[in-house]
């Protein structure tokens, strides 16, 4: 594999890396996606958390092997292609970044709702051009602002966890697994929270910004994927036992009213503060991965060259960052959080898919073969139990860029 265009500096290490994944996953989803997740599953919601920690680590896993290969800024954008060919390479990237802006553009508005419900989309706006100049200045300035956001987050969600589970109003009879929706209820409220999960991609995008990759990537990917199922699989236990599945499916702020529901009515400000800062953990490290995936379509002429730039002082592609920022900061203007949101986990699902077909061509043997077939099923299987709207519009966008591949190899060809 090789690399054109001047590199990275690599100044991260498995720590940082840890951070920009937790920074990616401890955030909006958590405070956002049980109560959508717990509507689509009901008493199955537990059961949803682990089909959508199974799938997590099977992409993790598979993602690990292949950045350790191959550490490059691209993600699966680059294994598709190395592994599979340019086309697959190429729709893996147009999954990523179409998915993942997004998934940015869902975490500015939540900014938005929880700050100033009533100038939602200007301050939205504002989140990402903040955002976009903190990634402009380079990426250990980001891992900083990282690191003190998942700190927070981390004791804002502690607080929640003890409050409710300590409270007269908690109750372990709320917890009870079954199937009150149907498998088809319980694997939906999966894709849905498997948007939360996400966040490992883009320890692999910044491939080639970590120390050491083919150490540093395998470790940092798995104990980022712990520590976040660990963390939501408690906070979903402490939720469930105050407002079980049909009050957490009813709840417009899930964390906020489960610790109204078990009395503590002087943390629902902490719990506000929390999903603002959760939301900009997420925009932060969301934009630094669909930059990176940027600098490499564009070194590929996929995208336009222009967009291959690194800043020489920073080291950043800071042409690619700006262009992120200002689709992300028009999307915030205008969209709606809900339609982002499904889009989202159907472009990450297809983006992952393609990382497992990669994964399964690394070795003939049986065995190493099992964790990307489980992951590829995975990622198929809930990918089309989304909503129907979501499947659709993100099988369109999909059949877009294909096009606009076999568009750009016609051309080259007359």
């Amino acid at each position: 594999m090789t690399t054109s265009g001047p590199e990275l500096r690599r100044t991260l290490g498995v720590g940082d890396a840890v951070v920009i994944g937790l920074g990616s996953m401890i955030g909006a989803g958590i405070f956002a996606a049980l109560g959508p997740a717990a509507r689509a599953a009901g008493s199955g919601l537990l059961l949803g958390l682990a089909v959508a920690a199974v799938v997590a680590y099977c992409n993790a896993t598979s993602s690990a092997r292949l950045a350790a290969l191959y550490p490059a800024s691209g993600g699966t954008y680059v294994y598709g292609r190395e592994r599979l060919g340019a086309f697959w390479g190429y729709l893996a990237g147009w999954s990523f970044i179409v998915g993942k802006t997004a998934s940015c553009a869902a975490m500015a508005l939540t900014v938005g709702a929880y700050v100033w419900p009533s100038h939602g989309h200007a301050v939205a706006v504002a989140a990402v051009v903040a955002l976009t100049a903190v990634n402009y200045g380079g990426i250990q300035k980001s891992a900083w602002l990282t690191r003190v956001i998942v700190a927070v987050v981390l004791a804002v969600l502690a607080s929640v966890v003890v409050g409710c589970l300590g409270s007269d109003a908690s109750d372990a009879g709320r917890l009870g697994i079954g199937l009150s929706s149907g498998a088809g209820g319980v694997l939906q409220a999966a894709g849905l929270l498997f948007f939360a999960f996400a966040g490992y991609a883009r320890i692999a995008t910044l491939g080639e910004e970590v120390r050491d990759p083919a150490r540093t990537i395998p470790r940092a990917i798995p104990l980022a994927l712990g520590i976040a199922l660990t963390v939501y699989a408690v906070v979903a236990v402490a939720v469930l036992s105050v407002l079980g599945s049909a009050g957490l499916g009813l709840a417009p702020a899930p964390l906020a009213d489960a610790v109204r529901a078990a009395g503590l009515p002087g943390l629902v400000p902490v719990v506000r503060v929390g999903a603002v800062v959760a939301s900009l953990g997420s925009l932060l490290s969301l934009i630094l991965g669909v930059s990176r995936t940027t600098l490499a379509m564009a070194r590929d002429r996929h995208l336009p060259g222009a967009l291959a730039a690194v800043h020489p002082r920073f080291q950043v592609p800071h042409r690619a960052e700006l262009a992120v920022g200002a689709v992300v900061a028009v999307l915030a203007a205008t969209v709606d959080v809900r339609g982002a949101i499904g889009f989202s986990s159907f472009g990450v699902l297809a983006y992952y898919a393609i990382a497992n077909a990669s994964a399964w061509t690394l070795s003939p043997a049986p065995t190493s073969r099992v964790v990307p077939v489980l992951g590829l099923l995975g990622c198929v299987t809930l990918a089309c139990a989304l909503p129907g709207v979501s499947v659709v519009v993100g099988a369109a966008v999909l059949a877009v860029g294909a096009a606009a591949y076999g568009v750009r190899l016609w051309a080259a060809s007359r």
